[in-house]
Formats: structure tokens, C-alpha cells, sequence
């Protein structure tokens, strides 16, 4: 899986991405990147970017012009899917990542300022995604966490294929949140000297009482922080 960045900020990657896992995988050719400057396809002595808004308005927008031209420095075969990092975009939810580890090349446009000229978008089908309900100084923090979320699926990246399934939004949790999780020593005193101990039903030896419990706790984890995906 290779990943094309337009970017102001082409040192920012690989970022996290280069540790653990990721950088594992990186380093075994598992997946790859490139970091395309912006700002080296302008075409004046300052190297600008970006704009004043048609119509007024707080903010600088950048240029189609110069966001095409960089587009247009990557094959046309290795452009692959092409998405914009954007708050107004469709939220990114597991299913869709699924979707996207499918494709072998992706172009990651990073916005900064108010945003990109509409005109590229819809010049080149950028489709948009967003991380989530909030807003970012740039798209590059966004791009990292959309990367990430693909890289850990690929074959090979994460130790126990069955991982991902069990885990918030997977197949086995039903797209329900993930159940609690515990770990030695059975019974442990905390620092507000209050003691904690594991389920019982965890230490039971006892197959489908520990699924069941596991799926009784989804549920009602769900329930209460993200009722939503009961819809």
C-alpha cells in the first residue's frame, strides 16, 4: 500500500508512523509514502501558496493552480484514491477503513489556512474525510491517523490476525464497543488504597461464560458512551 501526501509540511512524515508497528512495517516494504511539497510548485519568488477568499472573509485559501500542478507530479497510475483531510467531510468509522486498505495507491491532500479552492476538488473527484468533529491547525495530523488506521490491517502488521475482529467496531464485537480488559496480578490495590480485583467469571476456565460476559459488557458499554451504534 503506498501512500502519495500533499503537503506544506513534507518532514512532518513518516511522524509516529515510523515507530512500532508502522515503522516495523514500513521498514519491511509493507507499505510505503511519499511526501510532495506544495509549496515547490509555486510560480513566484515568495513561493505563495495561497489567496485572499472570493467574497470576503477572515483567512487565506489556497490556490487550485498550485495544488494541481503538484497533483500532476505523481503518475497518473500511482494516483490512486484521491481524498482531501477535511472537517466537513464523511466521518472516517471502521467499515470505511476496511474499504480503503483495499487500494493500493491513495493521495492524501493535507489543507492549511481556511481550506483548499473548491475548484481542485472537484476538478480531480477529491472525495472528504474527516476524523472527526473538530478542527485541526492541517491535514496533516489527520492524514497520520487515517494512514495508521489502514497500515495496522495489512497482513502481517498486527502479530494475531484476530485482533482486529475483537476489537471496538470489529466483526465479533458486532460493531459494538470493545469489552474490558484485565491482566495479572488477579487482585491489585491502588494507589487510592482501594482494592480491585478481575472478574471472576474471566478466571473460570469456562468458554461461553467468558463470551457471553464479554458480549454482555459491549452492550452495555455501548449503551452508555456511544448509544448511536445501537441504531
Amino acid at each position: 500500500m503506498n501512500f502519495n501526501l500533499l503537503t506544506l509540511f513534507p518532514d512532518m512524515f513518516p511522524g509516529m508512523l515510523g515507530q512500532s508497528l508502522a515503522g516495523k512495517a514500513l521498514e519491511r516494504g509493507d507499505w510505503s509514502f511519499s511526501a510532495i511539497n506544495i509549496r515547490d510548485f509555486a510560480t513566484d519568488n515568495h513561493k505563495t501558496v495561497d489567496d485572499t477568499p472570493y467574497g470576503g472573509g477572515a483567512g487565506m485559501v489556497m490556490r487550485p493552480d498550485i495544488i494541481e500542478a503538484a497533483l500532476l507530479s505523481i503518475p497518473q497510475a500511482k494516483q490512486g484514491r484521491k481524498i482531501y483531510l477535511s472537517p466537513r467531510g464523511k466521518v472516517l468509522n471502521q467499515a470505511r477503513v476496511k474499504e480503503l486498505t483495499t487500494q493500493q495507491n491513495i493521495t492524501l491532500l493535507c489543507g492549511r489556512y481556511e481550506g483548499v479552492d473548491q475548484r481542485v476538488l472537484d476538478a480531480h473527484d477529491f472525495e472528504e474525510i474527516s476524523i472527526g468533529d473538530y478542527v485541526l491547525s492541517g491535514g496533516e495530523p489527520a492524514a497520520m491517523i487515517l494512514m495508521d488506521t489502514c497500515i495496522r490491517l495489512l497482513d502481517g502488521v498486527m502479530g494475531n490476525v484476530d485482533t482486529a475482529d475483537n476489537e471496538s467496531f470489529g466483526a465479533n464485537t458486532c460493531g459494538l464497543l470493545e469489552y474490558p480488559h484485565y491482566t495479572r496480578p488477579s487482585e491489585w490495590i491502588a494507589g487510592n488504597g482501594q482494592t480491585y480485583e478481575v472478574p471472576d467469571v474471566l478466571k473460570s476456565g469456562n468458554h461461553a461464560e467468558i463470551e457471553k460476559w464479554r458480549k454482555e459488557q459491549s452492550l452495555k458499554i455501548t449503551e452508555a458512551v456511544r448509544p448511536d451504534l445501537l441504531d
